[in-house]
Formats: C-alpha cells, sequence, structure tokens
C-alpha cells in the first residue's frame, strides 16, 4: 500500500471511529477522543462528561467497545481510557451536542446559538464561532454565523490550536448542521505580546523606602510668601543726541516815557533788533526804527 493510500484509510478510520462514538456514547456526553499508537497496542483517550456511563457496571460497556474496535475497525489491541472533561463549556464537541439537541427540542436557532456563545465565552474561551447551516426559517438552505473574541481561520495554529465539534438536528423540514470551533484559555496565541515592568534591584528599592521614612518624620515647614526678584538686565539701547539748534536772539525791549531822539514824544518802547534801535509809540502796534523822521501832528 502507498503512502498515500495509507494515509486516506487512516483518516477515514479515524472518521468513522469519531462517528460510532458519537452515536453509541451520546447519553454518556461524548466530548472526543485521541488516538496514539505505541509498539503495544493503540491508545484510545475519550473525553466524557460522565465517564462511569462509559465505564458500565462492571466494565461491560467498555470491553463492549473494545471488541467493536478490534472487530470492526481492526485496531491492533486496542486499549480505551476514559478521562472526565472538567469544563464542558470549553469541549467544542459537547456544546455542539447540546446546540444541536436544544434546537431539536424546538428552540430557536437564533436564541440557542446566542445561548451557546455567552456560555462559552464566560467559561474562559478566547474566542468562538458557531455555525447552523440548514433550512433555517424558509423552504431554502442558509447559513447563520455566531462570532465572539479571536479566531484563528489559517495556517497551522489553526489546524492545532482550534477545538471543533460537529453535530445534526433532525428536523421535520430536513436537518441542521451545527459546528462549534472554540480558542482554549490554555493556549498562548501567536503574535501575542504584553509589556512587563523592569525588575528594580535592591538596593535601589531600600534607598527608595528610606527616602520616603525621612519625608514623612521631617518636620513640616511653614510656606513663605516672600518672591525672589531677580534683576533682568536689559541692553543699553544707543541714544541718538540731537544737535542743539540756535535760538534767535530776542531783542531786548525797554519802556521809556522820554524819547531818545528829536521829534519823538508820548510814551515809547524801544528795543534794539540787531544793530537797528526801534521803537513803538503808545496806541500802535508796530516797531519802526528810531531814526525815522515822524510827522508833526497838527494841532
Amino acid at each position: 500500500m502507498g503512502v498515500e493510500r495509507k494515509f486516506v484509510k487512516s483518516g477515514l478510520d479515524r472518521a468513522q471511529m469519531a462517528e460510532y462514538f458519537t452515536k453509541q456514547l451520546e447519553r454518556a456526553g461524548y466530548g472526543g477522543m485521541n488516538i496514539n499508537r505505541t509498539p503495544m497496542g493503540t491508545q484510545v483517550t475519550i473525553f466524557a462528561e460522565k465517564p462511569g456511563m462509559i465505564i458500565g457496571k462492571g466494565g461491560k460497556t467498555i470491553h463492549k467497545l473494545t471488541r467493536d474496535l478490534e472487530t470492526v475497525f481492526h485496531v491492533d489491541n486496542p486499549q480505551i481510557d476514559v478521562q472526565e472533561v472538567k469544563i464542558p463549556e470549553l469541549n467544542a464537541q459537547m456544546m455542539a451536542s447540546r446546540l444541536a439537541a436544544a434546537i431539536e427540542r424546538g428552540l430557536y436557532f437564533r436564541k440557542a446559538g446566542h445561548n451557546m456563545l455567552r456560555r462559552i465565552m464566560e467559561s474562559g474561551a478566547l474566542g468562538c464561532e458557531i455555525d447552523i447551516a440548514g433550512k433555517l426559517t424558509g423552504p431554502r438552505k442558509r447559513t447563520e454565523k455566531f462570532v465572539a473574541g479571536n479566531m484563528l481561520h489559517a495556517g497551522n495554529p489553526a489546524m492545532e490550536l482550534v477545538d471543533k465539534g460537529f453535530a445534526i438536528a433532525i428536523k421535520k423540514l430536513g436537518i441542521i448542521g451545527c459546528r462549534v470551533r472554540i480558542v482554549p484559555p490554555t493556549i498562548k496565541l501567536p503574535g501575542r505580546f504584553k509589556t512587563t515592568q523592569a525588575a528594580v534591584p535592591e538596593s535601589a528599592k531600600e534607598t527608595k523606602k528610606a527616602g520616603i521614612e525621612e519625608l514623612v518624620r521631617a518636620p513640616v515647614q511653614a510656606k513663605t510668601d516672600v518672591v525672589k526678584q531677580t534683576k533682568v538686565e536689559t541692553p543699553a539701547v544707543p541714544v541718538e543726541v540731537k544737535p542743539e539748534l540756535p535760538v534767535p536772539e530776542q531783542p531786548e525791549i525797554r519802556a521809556t516815557g522820554e524819547p531818545e531822539s528829536e521829534g519823538h514824544t508820548g510814551n515809547i518802547e524801544e528795543r534794539k533788533h540787531g544793530d537797528v534801535v526801534e521803537h513803538k509809540h503808545a496806541g500802535y502796534d508796530y516797531w519802526h526804527p528810531a531814526s525815522r523822521v515822524h510827522k508833526k501832528e497838527e494841532s
């Protein structure tokens, strides 16, 4: 037999065994199986919610399963081990069977899907995806999907880290398939990281504690309202010195009651404008040189 045929036959036998256990151990809460081939024989581990029902009274049920594996599926020296599932909400096969049973009892598929999704996420799962396919609300087949958390869809992590379960619900209109995929809380998702605080040496911690104690024991000093004023040196700004303009000399004015020259009568004010002596008569608003000849007033 070629290698390809051997792998195909091994996968087919595994699928047939899983289907057989699902039908025979439905009441016991079947949750999947694991097959390990050893030199002593084939180790088959069955996960169930009620291990006592699989073992049976006096081991009758488990002996029957062992004989069926050897005769029907031709497994070499099968040895069955039963393990109890502590948290059924984190087992995909159990949740798929419960979902199918709820739909068969007549529960609306959308309500059943949301209830199952909430129970799985409340149990601590990192992610969950529930697919319900079939004739749900009409004559045509359709698929309803419920998703929460983080889910892996491709690559090796999706094959090894995600727990998968499948069950069917038989209704009048046809068969409804229920598929459940769960990411357990115990795995480490690839590509995820978290920050941690840097380790502080003990010597630094001791000095820090001592400093805090000293601050607590130190007396509280009163606050002072004195504010220190700092001198701000401003750069010297050059000042332009404008040259002083010569002030014109004001002519010296003097009032005389008597005329200096002949022909000048009355009150006269004299002044010296430059080198010229001028005077002004009372009752007149103009100045004229003193050497000017005045007209005599006719009496």
